[in-house]
């Protein structure tokens, strides 16, 4: 009967992690595709300043040129008719550029203004002084990481008293942002872990230290359960070499990826691409 129980259990935390995977993926692939609309919309960015100082180069020559026509005919208020109308296009052209170039950094300027200030909200909630517990931005996302040390004994998955005052930091912060999500990931070091009844693997153990802290957020701290995902890296996503113990400690962590909805600046930015 154990064996059974045993069999069920492994295949549940088979498929739990099969979704959770899958998610990460998702989310992978999505700020990928994220950030390689933001090299897009950098690339026609500096397109268009390029064309908007040829036009203005343009305008300049058209203005030389009609000023020489206006004095070999002695009238110093009649401009030629071909010249005149160049010019409107010319400026009419350089307006629409403007206004093209000033939606696009409009757009990133805000998507960079939400990052910034949910960075000063964290830092400021969860504190910075802290050298266990670092607040960093990598590709316009916002991440928590935080020392097993903080929030776990070595080999375990029950979260310590210590961890919850932190994590009630952070909780306070995801409650302000109801539309914000985020993602938690259990990284552990290359030592292997041993197993026993309920974990196979390290890989298992930071999926259950994943859940353990998305538990406490939900149940102890009013997070909502539809903002949070759980995720496990184990030992395959180091900071450093497993070398040394002191590595080993930097290795050992788990990573709070927060994600803010910044899907209206993209579609701004697309909808301005497409004009184009």
């Amino acid at each position: 009967m154990r064996k059974v129980i045993l069999m069920f259990s492994l295949a549940a935390l088979t498929l739990t992690s099969c979704g959770t995977k899958k998610k990460i993926a998702e989310l992978e692939q999505k700020n990928k595709e994220c950030q390689d609309l933001l090299n897009s919309t950098s690339v026609k960015l500096n397109l268009c300043l390029s064309e908007r100082e040829a036009l203005e180069k343009q305008n300049e020559y058209l203005k030389k040129n009609n000023s020489e026509l206006i004095n070999n005919v002695g009238n110093m208020t009649t401009l030629t008719q071909q010249g005149a109308a160049n010019i409107e296009k010319a400026l009419e052209s350089i307006k629409e550029k403007d206004l093209k170039i000033s939606r696009m950094q409009d757009a990133l300027t805000k998507k960079d203004s939400v990052t910034l200030a949910l960075v000063t909200s964290l830092k400021s909630s969860v504190g910075i002084s802290d050298p266990d517990i670092e607040v960093n931005v990598e590709k316009g996302v916002v991440f928590i990481s935080i020392a097993d040390k903080l929030l776990f004994k070595s080999g375990s998955y029950v979260v310590s008293d210590r961890a919850k005052e932190v994590l009630a930091k952070v909780a306070k912060v995801v409650n302000d942002k109801p539309t914000f999500e985020c993602m938690v990931e259990g990284h552990t070091d290359s030592v292997p872990f041993t197993g026993n009844a309920v974990l196979l693997d390290n890989w298992d153990l930071s999926v259950k230290r994943s859940t353990a802290i998305v538990r406490v957020l939900t149940k102890d701290l009013g997070v909502k359960p539809s903002q949070l995902i759980a995720a496990g890296r184990g030992e395959y996503v180091p900071l450093v070499d497993n070398k040394t113990a002191e590595n080993r400690a930097t290795n050992r962590r788990t990573r709070i990826v927060v994600l803010p909805k910044i899907d209206e600046f993209y579609e701004m930015i697309e909808k301005e691409m497409k004009k184009q």
